[in-house]
């Protein structure tokens, strides 16, 4: 419908409605007003005066039906969608690296944190995402052509020869500019909070007695709106 035509429906309306109940005060007003007429020759005689019947006027209802919403995440773990399955294998094996279990504390892996960066990798910037992407795809043909073997399948000896000369010290929101130190030391980021704001993180610290129940707020599991209180 046309904006114009819809214009003029809206004003049909009110007018219509009061030409409806114009007419019937008019003929009711002239039911009570009117005194008996002579008949006078060649006129019919004026017959009893008629009340139209009451015009039914259209309701609106405001009720609507409950919609029944469920929250697929509750019920069941978020498949990977982003990145590919070696990229996958080469991000949680990044994160087993940079972040373990410590301490009665998760590790990257336990926090479904890389299940969470690939969640929000796919709903980022482009630019980003090609850093992500080219990123995990250095470190894997780094490990093949050093060691043989992908990425996901090196110890901790290994790793720490990939990884280490490339961790830097940097300032937040300012990391390094060189593109694979850009990707380390961002994705090191990303995983440690992505597993420090998580459910697990936080029932563990709640068991610890480092946090108060129902203080803190986290994800749960890979959903980016909070969901609950701990």
């Amino acid at each position: 419908m046309r904006r114009r035509d819809f214009v003029k429906a809206i004003v049909a309306v009110p007018l219509s409605a009061n030409k409806i109940f114009g007419q019937t005060a008019k003929v009711q007003d002239g039911a009570q007003t009117s005194s008996p007429q002579s008949n006078s020759p060649g006129t019919a005689p004026a017959g009893p005066a008629v009340t139209p019947e009451p015009v039914e006027q259209p309701t609106f209802n405001y009720r609507t039906q409950t919609i029944t919403t469920i929250i697929p995440d509750a019920v069941a773990r978020t498949e990977g969608h982003f990145f590919d399955a070696r990229q996958m294998a080469t991000l949680q094996r990044l994160g087993d690296v940079l972040l373990p279990p410590l301490n009665g504390y998760p590790g990257s892996t336990q926090a479904g944190a890389p299940e969470f960066i690939d969640f929000l990798i796919g709903a980022s910037p482009a630019d980003r995402q090609r850093m992500y992407r080219s990123g995990l795809d250095w470190l894997n043909a780094n490990a093949e052509k050093q060691f043989g073997i992908p990425f996901a399948k090196i110890n901790e000896e290994q790793a720490d020869k990939l990884i280490r000369p490339w961790l830097r010290t940097w300032v937040m929101d300012q990391p390094p500019t060189e593109p694979f130190v850009r990707f380390i030391n961002i994705a090191h980021a990303d995983l440690r909070t992505a597993t420090m704001n998580s459910q697990a993180w936080s029932i563990a610290a709640v068991s610890s007695g480092e946090r108060t129940p129902g203080i803190g707020l986290y994800w749960s599991p890979i959903d980016p709106h909070i969901q609950m209180y701990v």
